[in-house]
């Protein structure tokens, strides 16, 4: 049997858009109170009922969000365009190593808007 798990975290940072067009709102410098969810797919254990320990992933998040939370995010190496797309390929070469079966990023900047990223072989 196959499931997913899904861990929720949340963070807040500050950003600008370089690159969003000349005059765009995003190019300001602007906060977001971000959501993200972490997703694992594989095997349900039949021993232990489970597919992954969640305290694994809070393990492997827990650096990363230390490191966003209430940051600029443009001065993090590798978010100098801090896009939500951008993000999400950040967070994926990040966490990929430490969480086997990382299935699905998504990162809301805001309750309505979301990126879906699900690796770079998809």
């Amino acid at each position: 049997m196959r499931a997913t798990l899904i861990k929720e975290f949340r963070f807040e940072a500050a950003q600008t858009l370089p690159t969003a067009p000349e005059g765009h709102k995003c190019r300001r410098m602007h906060g977001h109170s971000f959501r993200v969810d972490i997703s694992v797919t594989g095997e349900v254990d039949p021993a232990i009922g489970w597919v992954y320990d969640h305290a694994e992933i809070t393990k492997a998040m827990s650096p990363l969000l230390e490191l966003l939370d209430h940051s600029y995010l443009n001065e993090i190496p590798g978010l100098e365009n801090p896009t939500i797309e951008n993000m999400c390929a950040w967070l994926w070469r990040k966490l990929e190593p430490q969480l086997p079966g990382i299935s699905e990023i998504t990162l809301y900047e805001t309750p309505t808007a979301r990126c879906v990223f699900r690796g770079f072989d998809v």
